[in-house]
């Protein structure tokens, strides 16, 4: 018999190896072995069973058929029942085999320079760290260890009555006799309290025994919470962070804690539900609703969605929180036996009074010394200033303006690579956000060769309106915070803490500022293009933009009597209606009956097919070849008496249809059954197109 082996690092391609005739252990796809390659001892997880031996084996230099040594000594991957049904799910769901989520897994997990040499596995394996002594212990810190507030010992965590019933209600699913798969949504508003009951939550879980996974949509807030977690739990849970920004230290001493199978916490983004953890007792998702889960290179896969999957074959509760829920997850409420726990009341603080204002009825009633700030925004400022109050700019685009234009013939510079504008920066030089190329300010136009002079500049961005800000108020303290900035490990994070200390007075910034942070001084937040997306084509953009407006919003009077939100927008739109926290609910009622008749998420299942080339010529051709099959098959589905159907849309050109010089179209699939999507997409595997075509279910943008 022989196996098609995947390697788990480095080497790309598949390898096929003879199993050993004393080998009694009966291969199975997704077991993890250690294989020879190239004098060396590596890992591999078997994607296929190949029986009858296949034509061309993989051959030493003496022809002989190369043997596979061992099965690698790891009792959870090979053991863990439910692990391995969970990877054949995930493999099945996003059309991927399950050998590219171990060598995803085991990627992210061991060090590009550790290397398995002499089958001394389990000795490489071993060679961890020593235990956390403690909480604080080195192998664990953070960027912000500095703020002096987030290092105190575990403090005491009193509920709220309105907390407590929540708690009290989910701690009984964490009984291990009566556990079952159960998904729980906690709608709390803007600080709630949430995080108060996910801590009582993982302590109640801990003492029974019981690992818990806490996932949250980006890095920087894993980060955040790593801290503020440290200090509200006992120090006898062991934390553990498992994300881009972990250690290759860190990492060894979460992967050794896991082998033994001792109750931990462990936070992160897309890492952690991959883990081979065999007492996992809960799983909590914070800021459920954001975008950021599903991740952006291919294959496009969600955590929150793996989580859930994951949870049920478990047979563990899950919860979710976010005070803007996905209309996907209050569908799923109200048609597939989700629990909702609402929280109505602030732990601390009052909701902020909220003003909406049209800025084109603004600037023609009173001009004011910038388009971009209306006068009831600048005299607020004053306010926050003359009182030591803080303020957040909220602007979801960075750079400095969004494009030049010459005033003259009209041209406007665009990336060689990519089908975007390039984006003026404050130090004058244009950069596209895409594949990273930036060129100096030109001296006269590529067009009509008229001197830069007679350029313009449209639009703006989180550059320009810190420029803005400190012209008009040279006394304050400003700070940014977009995606320049929150990238960097050292620097946004010391802009947290001035922040939360109050030593910046004004916070300018994209959506990294509206996820779970708490600055406690902020009494005004201020945002400047409210309806900036509400044109994007995508069915949700309605959903995406008002969670941002509602969460940004949620920063300011967190811990004041009086704060104050200043909505400005260029055009009038029924979102604007719903901005009241308390209204989230009715706008879910007007946004879930628009997609009953426009027959969208959540009601149906939908699909993307991105399909990328070097060439255009090469992309066009592939996708109508794709779109005429899949409509062909789609004929076969739609018969008159089927209760099931299949709808295929496009070929389209996307937005931005061309990204570091190579091209995109896309299909999207619609039905009320996913297995008919993936039929279709198998279908197509027959007859395989030269463009790379990539399959992404409940596409997020």
């Amino acid at each position: 018999m022989h196996i098609q082996v995947r390697p788990l690092q480095g080497y790309q391609k598949s390898l096929t190896y003879a199993i050993p005739a004393h080998w009694v252990t009966q291969p199975i796809v997704g077991d993890i072995v250690t294989v020879p390659l190239r004098g060396q001892t590596i890992l591999g997880a078997i994607e296929k069973i190949l029986v009858p031996d296949p034509n061309t084996p993989l051959l030493d230099g003496n022809g002989q058929v190369i043997k596979i040594r061992a099965a690698l000594n790891h009792e959870i991957t090979l053991n863990h029942q439910d692990y391995k049904i969970f990877m054949k799910n995930l493999s099945g769901y996003y059309q991927i085999p399950v050998s590219y989520l171990l060598k995803r897994f085991w990627g992210a997990l061991t060090a590009p320079e550790i290397s398995l040499e002499n089958s001394k596995v389990s000795t490489l394996l071993n060679k961890i760290a020593p235990e956390l002594k403690n909480n604080n212990s080195a192998g664990n810190t953070s960027p912000i260890d500095s703020t002096a507030n987030l290092l105190s010992a575990p403090t005491v965590i009193n509920l709220t009555v309105e907390q407590q019933l929540v708690f009290d209600s989910l701690v009984t699913q964490l009984d291990p006799e009566n556990r079952k798969f159960q998904a729980n949504l906690i709608h709390g508003v803007t600080g709630s309290g949430k995080t108060e009951i996910y801590s009582k939550l993982i302590q109640a879980n801990f003492e029974l025994g019981y690992s818990t996974l806490f996932l949250l949509p980006e890095v920087s807030l894993a980060t955040n919470f790593d801290q503020i977690l440290r200090t509200k739990l006992s120090s006898q849970i062991p934390i553990f962070s498992f994300h881009s920004g972990t250690t290759i230290t860190q990492k060894r001493a979460l992967w050794n804690q896991v082998r033994q199978q001792k109750p931990i916490l462990i936070i992160g983004v897309h890492l952690p539900v991959l883990l081979p953890i065999t007492n996992l007792g809960l799983i909590l998702i914070d800021e459920e609703h954001d975008p950021g889960f599903q991740e952006k290179k291919h294959p496009q896969i969600n955590t929150k969605e793996c989580a859930l999957i994951r949870a049920k074959i478990n047979q563990i509760p899950i919860v979710l929180g976010s005070a803007t829920p996905s209309i996907a997850s209050l569908y799923n409420i109200e048609k597939h036996h989700w629990k909702i726990f609402k929280l109505h009341q602030r732990y601390r603080g009052n909701f902020p009074e909220i003003k909406v204002i049209n800025l084109r009825e603004s600037q023609h009633k009173q001009r004011t010394q910038n388009f971009w700030f209306s006068r009831e925004l600048l005299n607020a400022i004053k306010a926050r200033l003359s009182r030591q109050e803080q303020t957040i700019i909220f602007l979801n685009r960075r750079g400095y303006s969004f494009f030049i234009q010459c005033h003259e013939c009209g041209f406007i510079p665009n990336c060689p690579n990519c089908s975007v504008s390039l984006t003026l920066h404050a130090d004058q030089s244009l950069r596209c956000h895409y594949c990273s190329l930036e060129q100096g300010y030109p001296t006269n136009c590529d067009s009509c060769k008229v001197s830069a002079s007679k350029f313009l500049k449209k639009g703006l961005g989180t550059q320009q309106v810190v420029d803005i800000l400190t012209k008009l108020f040279p006394a304050a303290k400003i700070a940014r915070a977009d995606l320049d900035i929150t990238r960097s490990k050292k620097l946004w994070p010391q802009i947290v803490a001035d922040f939360s200390d109050n030593k910046i007075d004004i916070l300018v910034g994209t959506q990294t500022i509206t996820k779970g942070y708490h600055f406690p001084h902020v009494t005004l937040v201020g945002i400047l293009w409210a309806d900036l997306n509400l044109h994007f084509p995508m069915y949700n953009a309605a959903e995406t933009t008002l969670q941002q407006i509602l969460q940004v919003a949620g920063r300011a009077g967190r811990q004041s009597p009086h704060s104050e939100v200043i909505v400005q927008a260029l055009m009038d739109h029924p979102i604007f209606n719903y901005l009241n926290e308390s209204e989230y609910l009715k706008f879910y009622q007007t946004e879930i009956a628009n997609r009953t008749i426009h027959n969208y998420p959540p009601l149906v299942r939908l699909v993307e097919l991105e399909i990328k080339h070097s060439s255009e010529t090469q992309v066009k051709q592939d996708a109508l070849i794709l779109s005429t099959k899949l409509h062909a098959f789609a004929q076969k589905i739609n018969t008159p008496n089927s209760i099931n159907y299949l709808e295929i849309l496009g070929p389209s050109k996307p937005p931005i249809s061309k990204i570091k010089n190579w091209h995109f179209r896309k299909i999207y699939l619609k039905s009320n059954r996913l297995e008919l999507i993936i039929q279709a997409w198998q279908y197509l595997q027959q007859k395989p197109v030269v463009s790379s075509v990539f399959f992404t279910p409940n596409p997020l943008q």
